[in-house]
């Protein structure tokens, strides 16, 4: 009876993302200011990038894992912001199943890839802290490569599983996400399926693939800066922190924001405070990531000033036989 109760139930085809509560007239402006931070997103992380790829002197172990987070940060704010901007100026908060299911795929992959990115660059800045000395030949073009890679693929594969259980489960109404993207628990919460299968391998996931990054992640900032303390010269303790005081930035913001959306009690009182937060890590963090690292790093400072130079000679050279 159950079985047949199940099968005549309709699968619903597309959900509705609430978003954020607010009056109809206030619309046109969160378009404008999300598209603001949208294209201040993008230029930022992509000028990380060509500054990267561009001049010499960045083409480090530290650079190249930073041109790994600024790409995976653009992506972060392709995932989001285009379907918020669209419903901003349209009105329609409709999302198909198979466009939702795309969303939480990428999102899930891209946060889980951060994870284990994030716990590459703080071993890196271990390295570089704890052991000088041996740091050119431990961290090797070699090496770099794969743990990027393997950050990559990390991700891929853990969201991959929990896609594989996703696209099993049944969803017959309601169809109302509370949440302004395709978050894994609002989206859960719809399914009339026994969930049991996807929260458990979720559960075990996070287990195996984040926790092991996030006490890496730990684990090497407790040893840079007990080290950091034993340098006797307070010159000599600045300049050890400056390497990664932008990081250490970093990763505080994006596991502060983590910890409060996913690990803290939800109650219906603190749902908008919940998206909120969300709306941190979602979508301010991958602003905040290049105005940290070009604002508080002396080497991004002179690859831009750099970069600029070029240009204006390159415009000079070839604006001078017009003058003449």
């Amino acid at each position: 009876m159950a079985d047949a109760e199940v099968g005549n139930q309709t699968s619903i085809a597309e959900f509705i993302l609430l978003g954020f509560e607010i009056l109809p007239e206030l619309q046109m402006l969160l378009f404008l200011l999300f598209f603001i931070l949208y294209i201040a997103t993008m230029a930022g992380n992509v000028l990380i990038i060509v500054l990267i790829i561009a001049v010499r002197h960045l083409h480090t172990p530290m650079y190249f894992f930073l041109g790994n987070l600024s790409c995976l940060e653009t992506c972060y704010t392709c995932t989001i912001l285009p379907r918020m901007l669209a419903s901003f100026l349209t009105g329609d908060r409709t999302i198909s199943l198979s466009g939702c299911f795309i969303q939480f795929f990428f999102f899930g992959m891209l946060a889980s890839t951060e994870c284990c990115l994030l716990s590459v660059m703080s071993y890196d800045r271990y390295l570089a802290i704890c052991k000088p000395l041996h740091y050119a030949a431990l961290m090797s073009d070699r090496l770099c490569f794969k743990l990027a890679a393997g950050s990559w693929i990390s991700g891929f594969t853990a969201v991959s599983i929990i896609s594989l259980l996703f696209l099993q489960l049944t969803f017959c109404g309601p169809n109302e996400v509370d949440h302004f993207f395709c978050d894994y628990v609002p989206v859960i919460k719809l399914s009339c399926s026994d969930t049991y299968q996807i929260e458990l391998a979720a559960y075990s996931l996070d287990c195996i693939v984040l926790l092991p990054p996030f006490l890496l992640t730990l684990l090497s900032y407790i040893c840079i800066i007990t080290t950091i303390l034993r340098i006797p010269s307070t010159s000599g303790r600045q300049k050890a922190f400056s390497t990664c005081s932008s990081h250490i930035t970093v990763v505080t913001i994006f596991y502060g924001m983590l910890v409060i959306v996913y690990m803290f009690p939800r109650t219906n009182s603190l749902r908008a405070l919940y998206k909120i937060f969300s709306l941190f890590y979602t979508v301010l963090t991958p602003l905040a990531n290049p105005l940290i690292y070009s604002l508080r790093n002396k080497d991004v400072k002179e690859a831009l000033m750099t970069v600029f130079y070029m240009f204006m000679n390159w415009k000079r050279k070839h604006a001078s036989p017009e003058l003449c």
